[in-house]
């Protein structure tokens, strides 16, 4: 019995040896790419020495981690991680989903198509591009600046200001982004079934009713899931974004954990070891955050929105 259990499974591998072979590749690209670099973080407990090398430099124990909270600009960019981080949470998460359910309300296909291509297109636009654009509109010789002072208006310092370039920030990201995320949440509202929307009309609901008590309800789960996701990347407050669109007046309020990474990696003298230490610190709240987020989720609706 033993034995024509092992031929049929057997069998079967041979029946889907294709798909095997391009898992396998997957599994080595996973391993070569994604954990082989995971030998680099010994560098967070080490005073790195290039001729030394990773094994050879001096082991200092927890020492550049402990040096992250007596660090002042290290514990500023913690600070302007997390703020900007909820602060996109709470500007840029709704939209993504009131977008995907005007365009879904929408009468028309073609119509539908065009609006959606209209706000998916930013996605594809790099930020580098994007950071040139607002500085030749929002520079004080940009052309909206221009504008103001031929009209007779004080110019507005939209680069300089921090407030402003804040406020910039969550205004861009969801330009450029939320065209792209409201597409998983029109492929979970296609899946809604139509008839319950035929049954709420029949009992007179009105359209927001039915945007409330069907649409919204029908997707929840998908809308649970993004957001466990977005708080378990609160530490990542948008590297690329604020890398482009950053300068040395606003570079105080906005410098982030990954900028700052960036910055004290290739400075003039760069301290690899602290700078992994401060990476790996990063992605270890993120993991936390990522297991907290899921299991608060799981608990409001009884495990039915847990991620694992």
């Amino acid at each position: 019995m033993v034995n024509m259990k092992k031929n049929k499974k057997m069998q079967a591998i041979w029946k889907a040896r294709y798909i095997y072979i391009l898992l396998a590749a997957y599994f080595v690209w996973l391993l070569i790419f994604h954990y082989g670099p995971m030998y680099g973080l010994l560098l967070a407990f080490k005073k790195y020495n290039a001729k030394l090398g990773i094994w050879g430099s001096e082991w200092v124990g927890l020492d550049n981690l402990k040096r992250i909270f007596v660090t002042p600009i290290a514990m500023k960019a913690i600070w302007n991680t997390l703020t900007i981080s909820v602060r996109r949470i709470i500007f840029q998460f709704p939209f993504p989903i009131i977008l995907a359910i005007l365009i879904t309300e929408m009468r028309g296909r073609r119509l539908k198509k065009v609006y959606q291509t209209i706000f998916t297109f930013p996605h594809f636009l790099s930020w580098v591009v994007v950071g040139a654009i607002l500085t030749n509109f929002l520079s004080g010789s940009g052309t909206i600046n221009m504008a103001l002072a031929n009209m007779g208006f004080e110019k507005i310092n939209f680069l300089g200001n921090s407030k402003i370039f804040t406020s910039l920030l969550f205004v861009t990201a969801n330009w450029k982004g939320m065209g792209w995320s409201a597409i998983v949440y029109m492929a979970a509202i296609a899946g809604i079934d139509p008839t319950l929307y035929d049954a709420a009309r029949v009992d007179g609901a009105s359209r927001w009713q039915q945007i409330w008590h069907i649409t919204l309800a029908g997707i929840r789960a998908t809308i649970a899931i993004m957001l466990i996701l977005d708080i378990g990347g609160i530490m990542n407050a948008g590297f690329d974004q604020i890398f482009n669109m950053r300068n040395d007046v606003v570079n105080s309020s906005v410098t982030i954990l990954d900028t700052y990474v960036y910055d004290i990696t290739f400075g003039a003298v760069p301290n690899y070891g602290f700078s992994t230490a401060v990476g790996l610190f990063k992605s270890v709240i993120d993991f936390i955050l990522l297991i907290l987020a899921n299991q608060i989720s799981g608990r409001l609706s009884k495990g039915e929105h847990k991620l694992i």
